[in-house]
Formats: structure tokens, C-alpha cells, sequence
């Protein structure tokens, strides 16, 4: 009994940062990074897309995503995340997919 409770309660937890890959490691530090500007661009892109619905100019929203777009920050992370992800893809470390998920998960209703 004591040992069912113990595996329920290991599976119950998130998984180890420490088990991940360096690149995992790395993309997810990245991913972190760069969630408010992706917060950002999804409040955005919503916000342009009901414009264009109720027949609103949407240019100041568009300028304002345009700008987004050309920060150099930003810009270099995100080329430095495309570089990270054929790596992170192709490891053998079964827990760094389903880590970055997890993350991605939580970045995304916490941008609500």
C-alpha cells in the first residue's frame, strides 16, 4: 500500500527540471524570456481581429504589432528559439517535450 502511495504521489508531481536536456533547458529559459512579448502579440492580434469585425480602424494596432515584430531583442531570441528546436526535437531525453509543453500550457493562461 505504502508503495502505491508513493508511485501515485511521484507521478503526481511536474516533472524535473533537472532531468532535462541542456537544450530543453536552454529553450525553455528562452520561451520564458519571451513570454510577454508573445502575451503581447496574442492580446494584439485579438484586439485587431475585433476591430476589423466592428468596422473600426485597426492601424494603431497594426503599427503597435509591427514594432513588436522589429524588436531586435526579441527578434534575436526567437532566432535563437528556431535554432534550439530541431535539437530539442530530436533528443533522446524522453521528458523535454512534454516539459516544454507543460510550460507552454501555463504561458498560455497566464497571458489571459
Amino acid at each position: 500500500m505504502t508503495r502505491l502511495f508513493v508511485l501515485l504521489a511521484a507521478a503526481a508531481f511536474p516533472l524535473s527540471p533537472h532531468a532535462l536536456s541542456p537544450a530543453a533547458k536552454e529553450f525553455m529559459a528562452i520561451a520564458r524570456a519571451l513570454e510577454p512579448a508573445h502575451c503581447e502579440r496574442r492580446k494584439l492580434r485579438r484586439e485587431i481581429a475585433l476591430a476589423r469585425v466592428q468596422g473600426e480602424d485597426a492601424a494603431a494596432l497594426e503599427r503597435r504589432f509591427a514594432e513588436l515584430d522589429r524588436d531586435v531583442k526579441v527578434a534575436r531570441l526567437e532566432k535563437r528559439l528556431a535554432a534550439l528546436e530541431p535539437r530539442v526535437r530530436a533528443s533522446g531525453d524522453p521528458e523535454d517535450l512534454p516539459a516544454i509543453s507543460h510550460q507552454h500550457r501555463e504561458a498560455f493562461y497566464r497571458c489571459e
